[in-house]
């Protein structure tokens, strides 16, 4: 290992573990007894955010009971496995237990992705454009005033969005696929969906203003 630099430490010194972090380092890269019993009481603690996880996202999948369950513990046991990889890698920037609670959120997500394609309600490329009229939370007694502002924000998809952020606006609000699974299927970090939605939610709504079907102030659009 190459020694540290006295210059470099004096600017960035090593950070200093809180104690329960430190405990649960020394206790997960040691030997023996203690080491079964931290792995027992992190798979613990991981297997519990898992379930609560899948729990609140399950209604996306229309799947629950065992199924979800099993989920719940291929995330908790892949991500007491990542951590243990990078066990060497944490530097004490936040507690343990927050920086293995990143772990299991993300071993989440994903396994909620992939199974969302295992048999999706609606194929990515499916763009039935009916569907949009039920969005706008308008009475069905004004069917004529839905149809009209779905065509028009049908317009403004093919006329203002790029091609990224049409393919990810018809996904989301036309298709109802999970931003999870929008996550495994594109590639694309939740962060980078989250700004092309915004992007063209923007858009959208510019253009559905400047032709009068919104105001200001509306609060009637797709979501």
């Amino acid at each position: 290992m190459t020694p540290a630099d006295p210059a470099i430490e004096a600017i960035f010194p090593p950070l200093r573990l809180d104690p329960g972090s430190d405990q649960w380092v020394r206790t997960l890269s040691g030997p023996g007894a203690e080491r079964e019993e931290a792995l027992a009481r992190l798979h613990e603690l991981l297997l519990k955010i898992a379930k609560g996880e899948t729990r609140r996202r399950g209604g996306q999948l229309r799947i629950s009971g065992p199924e979800l369950d099993d989920l719940a513990y291929q995330a908790a046991a892949d991500a007491l496995l990542a951590i243990l990889r990078k066990l060497g890698q944490f530097r004490g920037e936040s507690r343990f237990t927050t920086w293995a609670y990143k772990f299991v959120m993300f071993e989440v997500s994903a396994k909620i992705g992939r199974h969302f394609w295992r048999n999706p309600a609606v194929p990515m490329d499916t763009e039935d454009w009916n569907r949009l009229a039920d969005r706008f939370g308008l009475e069905p007694d004004r069917e004529a005033e839905r149809r009209d502002l779905a065509g028009a924000v049908r317009r403004a998809v093919d006329e203002h969005l790029t091609e990224r952020q049409r393919m990810v606006f018809v996904a989301i609000v036309l298709n109802g696929v999970p931003m999870d699974a929008l996550v495994v299927e594109l590639g694309f970090t939740r962060n980078a969906i989250y700004k092309t939605m915004f992007d063209a939610r923007r858009k959208l709504r510019a253009a559905l203003a400047a032709d009068g079907y919104l105001d200001d102030d509306e609060t009637s659009r797709p979501s």
